[in-house]
């Protein structure tokens, strides 16, 4: 019917929305505690659920992939804002470096983007996808004694994702938001 498919087409956006929400609601709690996780696991599940509906049914949608896009990025701001202090004592110094060079990395992608195709660019990439998965694992990891080598692995997956978005930017003449990886040929 006419109603179910505004209702397909639109419960990708509301879940984007729904993330966007949970997540503010996070950064005012405190953190690790049972109700943050479980809230923070809603958010994650919302995360995985949008693209997964909006491509079932066909909706996907340039304003939902940046709708995604600002939601994980407030995402990433929460994990800075509330679970950061917390691992910042939990873990040693060298991997705050790593954690540096990543973000360098990310920014220089940003920016060579930004300057090649006149937008904010962001690809979701298969090492990104793993890297967003393992970066939502961290607040389950931090509080187990697996904390530190979990995080080497994040720190690993994340510089090789983002060295492989940097590339894919200096590499193609135009944007191609479906690229998902340096390995995997594009189709014409």
């Amino acid at each position: 019917t006419g109603t179910e498919m505004l209702a397909n087409k639109n419960l990708p956006n509301i879940l984007s929305y729904a993330r966007i929400a949970g997540t503010i609601w996070l950064i005012l709690m405190k953190p690790l505690t049972p109700l943050f996780l479980t809230i923070y696991t809603i958010t994650g599940v919302t995360d995985v659920l949008d693209g997964a509906i909006a491509r079932k049914y066909g909706t996907t949608s340039e304003k939902g992939a940046k709708l995604d896009s600002i939601a994980d990025l407030l995402f990433y701001t929460l994990i800075l804002i509330r679970i950061f202090p917390v691992m910042w004592v939990t873990l040693p110094k060298k991997i705050w470096i790593m954690v540096g060079a990543i973000l360098l990395v990310r920014f220089v992608s940003y920016g060579t983007a930004a300057k090649k195709y006149h937008r904010f660019a962001s690809l979701h990439t298969y090492l990104n996808k793993v890297t967003g998965l393992m970066v939502f694992l961290v607040p389950y990891a931090i509080i187990s004694p697996a904390a530190v080598p979990f995080c080497w692995g994040v720190c690993v997956v994340a510089m090789i994702g983002s060295i492989e978005e940097l590339v894919l930017h200096l590499t193609s003449e135009e944007y191609d938001p479906s690229r998902k990886s340096l390995l995997i040929k594009r189709e014409k």
